[in-house]
Order: structure tokens, then C-alpha cells, then sequence
């Protein structure tokens, strides 16, 4: 397949391409953001209680 046909349909199927909305964009971004901090929070709480129990641990020998 020659370049120019190659880039011929990549741009074709662009043209098929349904954009999302600037405001369904935001809405997914905000949403995106806001599931990263929770599981951000759920693994920092996790690794700080897995720290205190290797701390507990490791004193008593």
C-alpha cells in the first residue's frame, strides 16, 4: 500500500469520527480526575497502614 493512499484513509476514517462536546469533554475529564484521587487516597491509606504493621512487626524482634 503506497503512502498516499495510507494517509488517503486515515483521513476518511477521521471524517468518521464523532467528536465529544467541549462540555461532555470537561464532564469526563472532571470525572476522570476525581476517580484518580479516590483510588489515590484508597492506595496511600493502604500503604500507610502496610508500613505501620511492617514497623510493628519488625520492632518485637
Amino acid at each position: 500500500m503506497p503512502v498516499p493512499t495510507f494517509t488517503k484513509d486515515i483521513i476518511e476514517e477521521l471524517k468518521k469520527v464523532t467528536w465529544p462536546s467541549r462540555k461532555e469533554t470537561i464532564r469526563l475529564t472532571v470525572i476522570v480526575i476525581g476517580i484518580s484521587l479516590i483510588i489515590g487516597l484508597y492506595i496511600g491509606i493502604i500503604d500507610i497502614l502496610l508500613t505501620k504493621a511492617l514497623e510493628m512487626v519488625t520492632k518485637f524482634r
